[in-house]
């Protein structure tokens, strides 16, 4: 399973989901990049989630337009010591998780 990070995770939520191929948007020289613009980058390189904690991207882009999955944690902080407590949750969900959705993972 392929996995981006977006912008507002924290690039050290990637050491978490060693047993995933995950790439940050920084090491992909996709800083600063549009929602719109991301979602179709994922989907041109065969991305199958791209995960965030922008609450906002799922209402602002029309998801029936890319074969990818958003997961949205739904955190109050890019905070690492936050972020790793969605993992339990997280990766119980993910292999059910749909293309053309966008889901919120809560603890």
């Amino acid at each position: 399973m392929k996995i981006l990070l977006d912008e507002c995770v924290t690039k050290r939520f990637k050491k978490y989901l060693e047993e995933y191929e995950v790439f940050t948007v920084r090491e992909l020289g996709l800083g600063g990049i549009k929602n719109g613009k991301l979602m179709t980058y994922c989907v041109d390189n065969s991305f199958d989630i791209l995960l965030t904690i922008d609450k906002n991207l799922m209402f602002q882009q029309n998801l029936d337009k890319y074969p990818i999955t958003i997961v949205v944690l739904n955190c109050l902080t890019s905070k690492i010591e936050e972020l790793v407590t969605f993992l339990p949750s997280f990766k119980l969900q993910v292999d059910k998780l749909q293309k053309y959705q966008a889901y919120i993972i809560e603890k």
